[in-house]
C-alpha cells in the first residue's frame, strides 16, 4: 500500500483481524462448552471460604496509601531506567544528571513526608 494512508490501512486491517480472531475464539468457546448451572456453581466464591454476610466491608485507608506509594515508585522506575540507558550517550552530561537528581529529590521528599506521617508503618 502506498500513499499517506497506507500505514493506517495496515493498522486498521490488523486491528480488524485481531477482533475477528478474538470474537471467533469466544464464539467457538461458547458453542463448545457445557452449560450445567447449579446453585453451587452460581454461588459467590471467595478464596475457598463460604461467603457470610453481605458484600459490604470496610477497608483501612493505609492499604490505599501503600498502593499509591507503589504507583509512585513504579512511575519513578519508568523514568529512571530509560534515563540510565541513555545517560552514557553524548550530549547527556551534567545537566541530565542534575535533572535526575532533582526528580529523585522530589520522590525522596514524598517518601520523607509519608515516613513523617507514619504512613509507612504497617502495624
Amino acid at each position: 500500500m502506498h500513499g499517506y494512508y497506507g500505514p493506517y490501512a495496515v493498522v486498521g486491517a490488523l486491528l480488524a483481524l485481531g477482533v475477528v480472531i478474538v470474537s471467533g475464539a469466544l464464539l467457538v468457546n461458547r458453542l463448545l462448552r457445557p452449560s450445567r448451572p447449579t446453585p453451587e456453581k452460581l454461588a459467590t466464591y471467595e478464596c475457598g471460604v463460604d461467603p457470610v454476610g453481605e458484600g459490604w466491608a470496610q477497608s483501612q485507608v493505609r492499604y490505599y496509601v501503600f498502593t499509591y506509594l507503589y504507583v509512585v515508585f513504579a512511575v519513578d522506575a519508568v523514568f529512571v531506567f530509560p534515563w540510565a540507558t541513555v545517560f552514557a550517550d553524548p550530549g547527556f552530561g551534567t545537566a541530565a544528571l542534575a535533572e535526575m537528581f532533582v526528580f529523585l529529590g522530589f520522590v525522596a521528599l514524598g517518601v520523607l513526608y509519608a515516613w513523617r506521617k507514619r504512613v509507612l508503618a504497617w502495624a
